[in-house]
């Protein structure tokens, strides 16, 4: 039940082996369940409680080591021999007296692997201070090493298969973005818009369902537009407010996010030149993107085409993106921003949001999108334009995409 074939899988553990020859690591201790999904095809939401996958340099296949409850997840969603899938017992969960680490300290020293250079993931949601204290206890005589983004790197060019997941995810957010927008309207709870959009995003398409997104909807609206990273609340829409929709679609953990702004009746001069703005840095900064350029370059288009309206922005206008787990559909690899010398390269996939967000309102347009050959692929089929709806029946299509989703 492998979500890509077993010799994907093994070329994946290759170029893993390849990179940790190059960093002098002999093991590696990967905690991101992206990292583990990738490499081992293990799917569960089981992240809460301590989960890891062994990647020795020297041997055919990784061991997962994990709750008891979860082994059955590896043998159903993995490729791993059943002998590679290793459980601990259950009072090692969120114990006082012991912890998970114990268990695989002593699993490497049953192995043999207990003296070796061992790279762990330092900088990740999943790896502990706890974590790290454990495994040097148990280990005395390994020699530890930081291999934050190890795999990441790894990740940041698709194989075709992993496009075509990630373009299903577009098809997702291509039907779960007009579901929003369709269903904001005066008098509308936040609330009952969002479950509309979750409604879309797990049910998909009539061809294929979605999954849950490593992010939830984040829709900010009225003066609340001047924080990106806001969700819902029971407040209603109103005349006159503009709104945000930042989502995703997602198709067996593989994303394609988006986001649009939404303005309830006429909108302000001020939002309209926001959002003329964003525009017109964004088609500038897509049309630059292809094969040898560098992600700063990207942003330097960007930059300078804002500059001409005399707006600024200091952050990233955006990131690599694909496989991921809550809390992030980021790869926390490449960055659109000044200094990030990274080159562009085919089946990257990225998602470009340059927002810009005042004191008392914002705008987003973003877009995700492929590095092809020659340039780039849009993911998403989706109007880019700041979505003005007049009082019109919340029922009633709107006219701009009246095929999306369909």
């Amino acid at each position: 039940m492998t979500s890509f074939s077993h010799a994907e899988y093994k070329q994946r553990l290759v170029k893993t082996k390849e990179r940790m020859t190059q960093e002098g690591v002999e093991v590696l201790l990967i905690t991101d369940p992206a990292n583990m999904c990738y490499l081992s095809g293990y799917d569960g939401w089981s992240f809460y409680v301590h989960q890891m996958l062994l990647v020795m340099i020297d041997e055919e296949q990784p061991i997962w080591i994990g709750r008891g409850m979860d082994a059955n997840v590896a043998k159903v969603t993995s490729w791993l021999y059943h002998d590679n899938i290793i459980p601990y017992p259950d009072d090692y969960v969120q114990s006082t007296t012991k912890h998970p680490m114990d268990f695989v300290a002593n699993i490497l020293k049953e192995i043999g692997q207990s003296k070796r250079t061992i790279g762990v993931e330092k900088d990740n949601y999943y790896f502990t201070a706890k974590c790290y204290e454990q495994l040097k206890l148990g280990l005395p005589n390994a020699v530890f090493k930081d291999s934050t983004n190890l795999v990441n790197w790894v990740r940041i060019i698709k194989s075709d298969a992993e496009i075509e997941y990630i373009r299903k995810a577009a098809r997702i957010v291509e039907k779960t973005m007009y579901v929003g927008i369709q269903s904001i309207a005066h008098g509308v709870r936040e609330c009952d818009v969002a479950a509309k959009i979750y409604e879309a995003q797990i049910s998909g398409t009539k061809e294929f369902g979605g999954d849950y997104p490593a992010i939830v909807p984040l829709m900010p609206a009225g003066k609340k537009t001047s924080t990106p990273h806001i969700t819902w609340s029971e407040d209603k829409y109103t005349n006159g407010m503009t709104a945000i929709l930042e989502l995703a679609g997602c198709y067996k953990r593989y994303h394609s996010p988006m986001s649009r702004t939404v303005h309830l009746g006429k909108p302000s001069d001020k939002v309209k030149d926001l959002a003329s703005t964003v525009i017109e840095g964004l088609n500038a900064a897509l049309e630059v993107v292809k094969p040898g350029v560098a992600c700063e370059e990207v942003e330097e288009v960007w930059r300078n085409t804002i500059a001409k309206s005399g707006f600024k922005k200091d952050s990233r206008i955006g990131y690599s993106m694909g496989l991921n787990y809550p809390p992030d559909w980021g790869e926390h690899t490449a960055s659109l921003r000044q200094g990030d010398k990274t080159i562009l390269q085919p089946n990257m996939t990225f998602h470009m949001i340059p927002g810009i967000w005042y004191d008392d309102y914002g705008v987003e347009l973003s877009e995700s999108f492929r590095v092809t050959e020659t340039g780039c692929e849009i993911l998403a089929n989706f109007p880019r334009e700041l979505i003005v709806k007049e009082e019109v029946d919340p029922l009633e299509p709107l006219f701009f995409n009246k095929n999306v989703g369909a």
